[in-house]
């Protein structure tokens, strides 16, 4: 499949996690065909986590003033969304934990769209989505966003509630520039944070060098 180039989005709808030598060390660990599924959860969990984090810095700030312990004024910040998280099952609910331990309490939705045997296109199967969706920002979550199928028909169904598009954050771990293309282009408020940028589909649309089925490898349902 031919590459696309993202240059245009990159830093307007795509932000990329820094590209440290401790992130690209976790990586090489979870990426290995030979990784145990305890150090894939362990070490996806780290990198989730700095993804939702990255994420949260995304939401609208106000100004918010307190008084510290020596009687000063400090003038801060505090976070001016309301927030639900929405994982695609099931993969994306591999997430669902790195939100709870960085926002409290917080609100969840989920989403399952799987591709229809017949038309091989997505295929609504299930949703359930607070009521106040359409006022709240969400961050949208699925580890892999490849040919992005799945994620326009997502956020489709976020945007029929009512959610406004640049209120949406797609959180994957890992993309390529194939999908970027395929959501940036339908949707270009949706801005998309991701740990890494893979180098290409292949012709049956795994991305390369790729990480395996996520879903599986998390919940410990490959076969190999």
């Amino acid at each position: 499949m031919p590459v696309t180039s993202i240059d245009a989005y990159l830093e307007k709808n795509v932000f990329l996690l820094p590209q440290t030598d401790q992130l690209r060390a976790m990586h090489t660990i979870v990426r290995s065909r030979e990784c145990s599924r305890e150090d894939f959860v362990f070490y996806t969990e780290r990198i989730i986590r700095l993804l939702v984090e990255a994420g949260l810095d995304l939401l609208p700030f106000e100004p918010h003033d307190v008084a510290t312990p020596v009687g000063a004024t400090y003038r801060g910040l505090r976070c001016a969304a309301r927030l639900v998280g929405v994982p695609i099952i099931r993969a994306g609910e591999s997430m669902e934990a790195g939100l709870r331990a960085v926002v409290r309490g917080a609100r969840i939705g989920k989403i399952l769209i799987q591709r229809d045997d017949a038309t091989k296109l997505p295929r609504l199967y299930y949703s359930n989505l607070p009521q106040d969706i359409a006022s709240r920002h969400v961050l949208l979550l699925d580890p892999m966003l490849a040919t992005g199928g799945t994620a326009n028909a997502a956020i489709q169904v976020l945007l029929d509630q009512g959610v406004l598009e640049e209120n949406i954050v797609f959180v994957t771990f890992i993309t390529v520039a194939e999908g970027i293309e395929a959501v940036c282009s339908r949707f270009p408020r949706v801005r998309i944070v991701t740990s890494a940028i893979e180098e290409r589909l292949n012709s049956n649309a795994y991305m390369v060098p790729g990480i395996g089925d996520f879903g599986d490898r998390f919940f410990g349902t490959d076969r190999r």
